[in-house]
């Protein structure tokens, strides 16, 4: 029940492919397709990868095999979190600078390790599509066939023609992407130079014509109708054929989600599959936690239990957000967020252990230090970051940062412990009959753009952390009561800003700078990332200081002395007269 499987689609899809040398003595085409099951296809798709090795090249069959197969392998160890452009550009990028790598062993880049690629991902009902050189992603669908892919080539003259781009071409790759609708029927054709230059668009689109009616070996007799007419290159090509791309109706999904029952309220000395609950830490309308300890095991650690509340034991949107919980947990690892626990035995109830954190929570923190050293403020920050950055490492936004899901353990050690906010990015793209729940951050913590319709990003966990730090340095809000009752844009830019320094004399300008900064209310105009604004809070930007006045020592440091002397030589003076005088 922790996984994504249960918005798992009823995908099915026909697969032909062939691949052959033809007229030439080495086939240094590849191919590869790769069907998953289960939450790997839910997660990370359907992919087709057809490469095509450089002939002039000296190890065109070894570039184009690792293409294909580097890419299905490495593009489904990404986490699942991530979506399908960020991990196929990263692995894509990777691979390029491996072959790029290994062709510096020719005296020649353009003979090493040089390859074309198209690449097709169908994830839910989106196709994405990654793409350099002359290899070709065409769509069947409604008798039309289209060219999804540009070819990256310069043709010289009717006889030679180079590749612009290419895997392993050069150091920095620019590869082609896009993303667009897949639906029932559609048929995917991918293909080699040594088919698509010898054949017409016609008999291509013939082919898949006869694939979507149900003909086998379309792969095999396109590549004959090459031959026949002259193909001098390998031939290579894959069909895909998508039946069902349906996802579950509301009474399927309602099924899959309420396998477990939700459980009672409990209270102290219950037993719920073998965990004792020994107090009771928080029960509202849509939540409780308990402290457990399995009761069959003495030396066993307390953990924490979350269940839902029995008010939405009837709300698919409810129980599918509560279900992601702990698959985000899982996911996102840092010494600085709560750790979801697997439990012992097997679950009869809807519920979640994670780690018990001994300690005392952010917002009991700011009430017993009021004013506190910056430094110290600082040394938090620092660990409240780490943890968000775990975050954004997997695509995924907090979006309820405030100081209640924070805890400060007795060791002074940091972490961050709700995750019934967060963005996944990586499912956001997976279609769902649900009409998904969306659950916002508390509104005193909240980013504008939540409340204006903007798509929200990494820096709206930042304005969060900056109104935290706000908080632990003055005990107060930055924009004060008003800020809860902005609903649109110009409610947003006509407050007014309270410098930090003026309620607490302890705060250095430039740190009240890097606050004001991550406290934009345009995103555009916050840190690229959170760590930056670390930075700026321990290390004294220049750009905070513009237009204040330098002290005298700085601005000129010999008149500083001066000054420093002559205070010092009367002094003496005065010391020496009150002297003479009392004798």
């Amino acid at each position: 029940m922790d996984s994504v499987a249960h918005l798992a689609f009823d995908t099915r899809v026909l697969i032909d492919q062939a691949s052959q040398a033809g007229v030439k003595e080495e086939n240094e085409d590849s191919i590869g397709i790769r069907v998953p099951e289960g939450e790997l296809l839910t997660a990370k798709g359907v992919v087709a990868v057809i490469a095509d090795g450089v002939s002039a090249s000296e190890a065109g069959k070894e570039a184009s095999e690792c293409c294909v197969n580097n890419f299905l392998s490495d593009y489904y160890s990404t986490p699942d979190s991530w979506t399908v452009k960020t991990s196929g550009q990263k692995v894509l990028t990777a691979l390029n600078r491996w072959l790029f790598g290994q062709s510096q062993r020719f005296l020649e880049n353009r003979r090493g390790y040089i390859s074309t690629m198209s690449t097709l991902i169908v994830k839910s009902r989106t196709g994405h599509i990654f793409h350099a050189g002359d290899s070709r992603i065409y769509r069947y669908r409604g008798d039309v066939l289209e060219l999804l892919t540009h070819d990256h080539a310069i043709q010289v003259n009717p006889a030679t023609r180079y590749l612009s781009r290419a895997m392993g071409l050069e150091i920095n790759l620019d590869i082609d992407y896009r993303s667009f609708d897949v639906r029932e029927g559609d048929v995917f054709v991918l293909s080699t130079d040594g088919i698509h230059d010898f054949l017409t668009t016609n008999d291509i689109k013939q082919s898949a014509a006869d694939f979507f009616t149900g003909a086998s070996d379309v792969a095999d007799d396109l590549i004959q109708q090459a031959l026949k007419v002259g193909s001098t290159d390998n031939l290579s090509c894959q069909f895909l054929k998508f039946e069902s791309l349906a996802s579950e109706n509301q009474e399927d999904a309602y099924s899959k989600l309420a396998e477990l029952p939700f459980p009672p309220d409990l209270s102290h000395g219950m037993v719920i599959d073998g965990y004792k609950v020994l107090d009771t830490i928080h029960a509202s309308a849509r939540s409780q936690l308990y402290v457990v300890k399995d009761s069959k095991d003495p030396d066993a650690p307390n953990l924490v239990m979350k269940t839902p509340s029995v008010n939405f034991d009837d709300d698919l949107a409810y129980i599918e957000r509560f279900v992601m919980e702990p698959w985000v947990g899982k996911r996102v690892v840092s010494d600085h967020v709560v750790k979801i626990v697997e439990p012992e035995r097997p679950r009869h109830f809807l519920y979640y252990l994670c780690e018990h954190v001994d300690g005392q929570t952010l917002g009991g923190w700011i009430k017993d230090n009021p004013q506190p050293d910056v430094r110290i403020v600082v040394e938090i920050l620092e660990q409240i970051i780490k943890g968000v950055r775990a975050f954004h490492r997997k695509e995924t936004l907090h979006q309820d940062l405030k100081p209640d899901n924070i805890v400060i353990t007795q060791e002074g050690v940091v972490k961050i412990i709700d995750f019934g906010s967060c963005y996944v990015a990586g499912i956001n793209e997976i279609e769902s009959p649900i009409e998904r729940d969306v659950v916002l951050g508390t509104a005193d913590y909240s980013a504008p753009e939540y409340r204006i319709g903007k798509k929200a990003n990494t820096q709206s966990d930042q304005f969060s952390l900056a109104i935290i730090a706000y908080e632990m340095l003055t005990g107060t809000h930055p924009f004060g009561e008003k800020y809860q009752t902005c609903q649109q844009y110009r409610d947003f830019s006509n407050l007014n800003y309270i410098p930090s320094f003026g309620l607490n004399p302890l705060v250095p300008i430039w740190v009240d700078g890097a606050l004001k900064k991550a406290l934009s209310v345009s995103q555009e105009l916050r840190y690229g990332d959170v760590s930056e604004f670390l930075f700026d809070l321990s290390h004294p930007n220049k750009d905070f200081l513009k237009g204040i006045p330098m002290p005298l020592l700085e601005r000129n440091p010999i008149r500083f002395w001066q000054g420093v002397s002559a205070v010092f030589a009367a002094a003496l003076l005065a010391s020496w007269l009150y002297f003479l005088n009392g004798t």
